[in-house]
This record gives C-alpha cells, sequence and structure tokens, in this order.
C-alpha cells in the first residue's frame, strides 16, 4: 500500500510540471447542467453570453433560482440585453459559500455584481445587501430597493474560494436592471472590413452564401478572423480552385458561431468549431496564446491576430495575417499526391449542396476540384515543424514519466 502510494504521489506531481499540464477552471454551465430544476436560469446565461463572462472570472458567486422561480420575470417579455442586466444582478463578485453567509461580519454585507461592474448600473444600483436574518436564515436584496427580496435556500456547487453557486428563493427585482436597454446599431460587416484592410475577403464573401451564415449568426454571437488584404490576395490562385461548396466552406471557416473577445481568447485555449463545423467535416483549428500573442493554428497554416476592427458584444471581427487553410480542403497538402488517373482530363462534378442549419455549411467535397494542387509552401513546413515538435514533447514526457515510475519504487523500497 504505502509502495502504492508514494509511486501515485510522485508521478501525479511530475504530470502537473510536465509542458502543457493545466488546471481547468469553473464552467458555470456544466455545474447547473447537474440540475434540471434550473435549466431556464441556465438557458438565458447561455444566450445572453453572461456563461462565458462568469467562466472567466477567478472570485465569483452565483446566485441562481429555479424554474419556477424564473416565471414572473420571463412574463414580463425583456430584451435579451435587459434579461443580461437582470441576470448580472445575480452575479456577486466575491466568493460567499454557505458557511461564509452564516458567518457574515456584523450580521450584513454589500456585495458588487456584475451588473455593477458593467457601468450600466447608476449610484449603488449594482450592489446586493447580504443580510444574516434570525432562525438562520440569510436575506438578499437589491440595493435600490432597499428591502430583502429574496433569501437562501441551499449550496449548489462550492469550490473556495473560486466559485459558489447557490440557490436563492426568488429572483431580485432591480427597476434599473430591468429598463429597456438599446440593442447595439446594425453593423455593416463587409464595408467595415474593406475599410480597414481586409476588402479582398469581404469581396469574396459578398459574393458567396456565406454571407448569409454570417449574418444569421450574429446576433447569437460570432467571432470573425478576417486575413488582411496581402494574405488573401497571395491566396486568390487557390482560392478560384475552390468548388462553389469549397469557397462557402472555406470562408465559414473563418467565422465562429460565438462571441470570443481577446481577453476569452486567451483563456480558452484550444480547439473550436466554427460556421462550416458540420459533423463529421469538423473544419476545427486550435487557439493559442504566447503572452499577449493570440495565433489560429490548423493542421496546415499557422495565423496571428494583428488587430481588432469590432468588439462590440455579440459581434467581435478580428484581423489575421494568414489566410485559414483548413485540412477538409487541403488534404493534397498533407500527403503525396495520387498517381493520375486514366481519364484525368474528365471535370470533376461539383458536390451537391443539402439543407443545412443555419449556422452549417455543405461539406466539403474529397474531389480533386476541391483540393488545389500545390499548396502554399510554408504550409508543408509548418506541418512538418508542428510534427517534430510534438514528437519531442511525446519523447520528453514518456521519459519524464518512466523514470519518475523508476524513482517511485526505489525510494518506496528503502521507505519499506
Amino acid at each position: 500500500m504505502q509502495l502504492r502510494y508514494t509511486a501515485a504521489v510522485v508521478i501525479s506531481m511530475i504530470a502537473l510540471l510536465l509542458p502543457g499540464a493545466t488546471v481547468e477552471g469553473h464552467n458555470i454551465t456544466s455545474i447547473l447542467a447537474k440540475f434540471p430544476e434550473f435549466s431556464t436560469f441556465n438557458h438565458y446565461l447561455t444566450i445572453t453570453h453572461l456563461a462565458d463572462e462568469i467562466n472567466n472570472r477567478q472570485t465569483i458567486t452565483v446566485c441562481a433560482v429555479n424554474n419556477a422561480g424564473m416565471s414572473d420575470l420571463l412574463s414580463k417579455h425583456l430584451s435579451v440585453y435587459a434579461m443580461k442586466n437582470v441576470l448580472s444582478l445575480h452575479v456577486l463578485l466575491d466568493y460567499f459559500g454557505a458557511k461564509k453567509l452564516h458567518q457574515i461580519t456584523n450580521g450584513t454585507a454589500l456585495a458588487a455584481t456584475m451588473f455593477q461592474a458593467t457601468g450600466t448600473a447608476s449610484g449603488s444600483s449594482g450592489f446586493v445587501n447580504i443580510t444574516d436574518l434570525k432562525g438562520g436564515k440569510v436575506g438578499f436584496g437589491s440595493e435600490d430597493t432597499g428591502r430583502t427580496d429574496a433569501t437562501f435556500v441551499k449550496s449548489l456547487h462550492e469550490l473556495p474560494y473560486n466559485i459558489s453557486v447557490i440557490q436563492i428563493s426568488s429572483m431580485l427585482p432591480s427597476a434599473e436592471a430591468e429598463a429597456p436597454t438599446p440593442e447595439p446599431a446594425a453593423v455593416n460587416i463587409t464595408s467595415l472590413m474593406s475599410a480597414h484592410g481586409c476588402m479582398n475577403f469581404a469581396e469574396a464573401l459578398l459574393a458567396s452564401d456565406a454571407m448569409k451564415t454570417y449574418e444569421d449568426n450574429i446576433d447569437g454571437g460570432l467571432s470573425v478572423f478576417c486575413p488582411l488584404d496581402d494574405a488573401f490576395k497571395g491566396f486568390l490562385p487557390k482560392y478560384k480552385n475552390l468548388t462553389v461548396g469549397g469557397k462557402q466552406s472555406l470562408l465559414e471557416y473563418h467565422g465562429v458561431p460565438i462571441y470570443q473577445s481577446m481577453s476569452m481568447l486567451k483563456s480558452s485555449n484550444g480547439l473550436m468549431n466554427t460556421l462550416a463545423t458540420d459533423g463529421a467535416s469538423k473544419y476545427d483549428f486550435t487557439v493559442q496564446n504566447d503572452g499577449q500573442e493570440v495565433t489560429i493554428k490548423t493542421s496546415i497554416v499557422t495565423a496571428k491576430i494583428v488587430g481588432t476592427l469590432i468588439d462590440q458584444q455579440p459581434l467581435v471581427i478580428f484581423t489575421i495575417n494568414k489566410v485559414l487553410l483548413p485540412k477538409e480542403l487541403f488534404k493534397a497538402a498533407l500527403s503525396p499526391a495520387p498517381a493520375p488517373a486514366p481519364e484525368a482530363d474528365a471535370p470533376a462534378e461539383s458536390p451537391k449542396s443539402s439543407k443545412k442549419k443555419k449556422h452549417k455549411s455543405p461539406p466539403a467535397s474529397d474531389s480533386p476540384s476541391d483540393s488545389p494542387a500545390d499548396s502554399p509552401d510554408d504550409g508543408v513546413a509548418d506541418q512538418e515543424a508542428d510534427s517534430n515538435s510534438a514528437t519531442e514533447i511525446k519523447g520528453f514526457r514518456f521519459a519524464a514519466v518512466a523514470v519518475a515510475v523508476a524513482s517511485s519504487f526505489w525510494f518506496a523500497s528503502l521507505v519499506v
């Protein structure tokens, strides 16, 4: 038993020190998904994009209300923007677990909320009063009402002193949070792109059905990675070789159907789906950052974010220094070209389009017409470099773990 324990401890410590080892943060939607009675509250955290902001906070308390408690609020038919303000009032910028709630100094505390942090709330209307009431109850009330509107019911999830998710009996009313909020002004994304160095990409977008996919996703959240003119102009010969469906997929590959600010990208490194993602056609890429520099990496090319055209939730448009090349369209760059068939001169048929959801694109064709005969010179080099790097890291990790295991058994034998 002692031998196993020592080995496990050593291996665990080695694993934490290995390159790439990370400690995942909290995910409020995953936490609430374990409690079906909070599905409505969870749903509105998602569609207002408040969930993303909660996940990017380090110390926070979410005061959730069950489905029955949400009914009064839903009957007011608030806009999605006003709904976000109301929910923001239920997110405290401090940690309050069940134990702390019953041990409030002087019996009362004034907690700042995410609504206050937006700058939309005037005066102290974005604060919540927490009061330790008689009989072991704890009351909550928005500062602008001056009364106790809800009580603590139970703790749902606690990770001191990172996140606490608690249930309160009802929503906290706030005239200011519920006030009508104007929607962001409509933005002509192609005009914006053309005026800021991305005219070639904008023109390609206007000539494709991908434009409708972009427009359909703006209200629900959209992040665009727009290649600058020099990058897209050099890529145009290969772009023209793609089928209509291939062009649409490539353009949709440069959009992500959620709002991701620069700070969010830095804290959510990893694989990310795109507007072109559709079942087996993954069309995903990897977001990585090194300090302040954020890169978008496909299997063929690595592009760097070099600027921001607009960041007005739910829309953000970044400029990048290279065209993103998905492996689904450029497989020829990843493997030797097959021997030409006897009837190579026969034109290949374009793939038939099929009915998709508004944020989906036609699947990429595997025919030669969707795969240019040659790929960017730096594409293969990038891929080989990545492959070699990955091999070296894997080798290092294997050797490190092997040494750790051997060392732990030797150390355990001495202890025994």
